[in-house]
């Protein structure tokens, strides 16, 4: 998973959690504060904690104070736990506190040309939401190979995520997301995320990928 659009999870040779981008109370009108602060505050967090803890086992075996039989389950949890914390990253930069109008400019017309437009986007991105089975993500990328928008349906958190792809957007449908606002209407959640998508973060994380494609064809 290209990191182009999440560059606010790492510094001082740490994995860190990023403070989010607005009060958890102002995004009311699509979750209640305490599901964002719980959300945030400890599963993101835990994420956090689990990716460093597995990077700097990796780092043990390199040093030679760990075995390098630990080097197998060190690399399964930094996988799990690094691609979570990625994706979390990018989901609270993916939501505006108030509903959004269509977008505008490159990243418009790549979902006309890709999906024949917005609302045609919504609908197959909301069916492919929902047919998560489990835990998941729903997740907005540009797929490295063809540059053409994709939607990813994503398993857990790193299952189904295409090499090198450039995530644009994710929508979170781990239950602890959502739950204590919508049960377990998981079809009510995606709909609001849908309306609160921040069309300006995509826009612009779209923008930055097209001169890195530009600049890398020089």
């Amino acid at each position: 998973m290209n990191t182009c659009s999440c560059t606010i999870g790492y510094a001082n040779g740490q994995y860190k959690l990023p403070e989010l981008p607005y009060d958890a109370v102002s995004l009311e009108l699509f979750l209640d504060a305490d599901t964002i602060r719980l959300h945030h505050d400890r599963h993101h967090a835990a994420y956090v904690n689990g990716a460093n803890a597995a990077a700097e086992s990796l780092q043990a075996i390199v040093r030679g104070e760990a075995p390098e039989a630990d080097a197998a389950s060190a690399t399964r949890n930094l996988t799990f736990n690094l691609a979570g914390h990625m994706l979390h990253c990018i989901y609270w930069q993916s939501i505006s506190p108030v509903p959004q109008q269509a977008p505008s400019g490159a990243v418009a017309t790549a979902l006309d040309s890709c999906f024949g437009g917005l609302a045609s986007f919504s609908a197959q991105f909301r069916r492919i939401v929902l047919s998560i089975q489990g835990n998941g993500w729903g997740v907005l990328a540009m797929d490295p190979l063809s540059k053409k928008l994709i939607i990813l349906a994503v398993h857990s958190h790193q299952d189904a995520l295409v090499s090198g792809i450039w995530p644009l957007m994710a929508c979170d449908v781990w239950e602890h997301a959502y739950y204590l606002r919508y049960r377990n209407d998981r079809a009510a959640y995606v709909d609001a995320f849908i309306r609160h998508i921040d069309w300006a973060f995509v826009s612009a994380s779209y923008d930055r990928l097209l001169t890195a494609c530009a600049h890398g064809q020089d």
